[in-house]
């Protein structure tokens, strides 16, 4: 077992292909660039996501569907070292599959285990624009930006790999926007797919929408649901989220994301609070 080293910052990308098995398994060594905001032993909880995201995508893709939710369960940390991702259709049909992705990684005895999965109903679509409506209130546009506080948690890893344009100073009142544009590839040699792009930046709104000091709390999430009712385009995707915390450890952090066209889905993580 192999661990990337914190500081690989050679590859832009984060994930680099090794090899597809005779399964259809995709071999895949992670780089420097997924690095973890809380720990420099595992990945941040987007580049893993975004895998998933894709092997859903892939996974006996059709061109009459498309992906309109998708859950990403998170198992356990994901180290800096060889993941391994399979897909397959559970469910299939005409109208709707569901589709799931797993995501294994190297244990240090050598064994393999699942340390993330996720799962994704794929519709088929139809030409509805003349009814389309947005229920959710558009985002501000990127002007007036607020810059990340200083310190290593904002500015380490993946969170460095990201262009922000940040409008509502971190712990502020009520919803926090931002906007973000990751500039790796997430397959070295592969362009950005706009889901893929979405799912970069949809595992950012427990940080964009916090309203507690990380420099006194631990705020991880288990999961990410997001609901897609339009395909996302361009390179930018806007967070508008807020999080809410209960008396008990438990928080919930929920949000809507954008597209320079408007809102285009809906994401929701379980967090759990502890103090440092």
């Amino acid at each position: 077992m192999r661990t990337v080293p914190v500081t690989d910052a050679a590859t832009s990308a984060y994930f680099v292909p090794l090899e597809q098995l005779p399964d259809g398994t995709e071999r895949f060594e992670p780089t420097g660039h997924t690095l973890s905001t809380w720990s420099t032993d595992m990945q941040h909880g987007s580049p893993p996501s975004a895998l998933l995201a894709r092997a859903v995508r892939r996974c006996e893709q059709r061109a009459d569907t498309r992906v309109t939710r998708m859950v990403i369960e998170i198992l356990g940390a994901v180290p800096l070292t060889e993941i391994r991702v399979r897909s397959w259709v559970e469910r299939p049909g005409r109208r709707i599959e569901l589709v799931v992705a797993e995501l294994s990684a190297e244990q240090p005895d050598g064994s393999w285990r699942a340390v993330a999965r996720g799962t994704g109903w794929r519709l088929q679509t139809a030409d509805t624009a003349a009814i389309a409506h947005p229920a959710d209130a558009e985002m501000p546009v990127r002007t007036g930006t607020s810059a990340l506080p200083e310190g290593t948690f904002w500015h380490s890893g993946f969170i460095d790999t990201v262009d922000w344009n940040w409008l509502t100073p971190i712990g502020a009142p009520g919803t926090s926007h931002a906007w973000g544009r990751p500039t790796p590839e997430l397959v070295q040699g592969e362009p950005l797919e706009p889901l893929d792009r979405l799912f970069l930046v949809a595992d950012t709104a427990n940080g964009v929408g916090t309203k507690i000091d990380p420099a006194e709390w631990t705020f991880l999430n288990t999961d990410v649901t997001v609901h897609i009712f339009r395909a996302p385009e361009g390179d930018w995707v806007g967070v508008a989220a807020e999080t809410s915390y209960g008396p008990d450890g438990i928080a919930m952090s929920s949000g809507v994301l954008h597209d320079d066209c408007g809102p285009v889905a809906r994401v929701t993580q379980t967090v759990q609070v502890r103090a440092r």
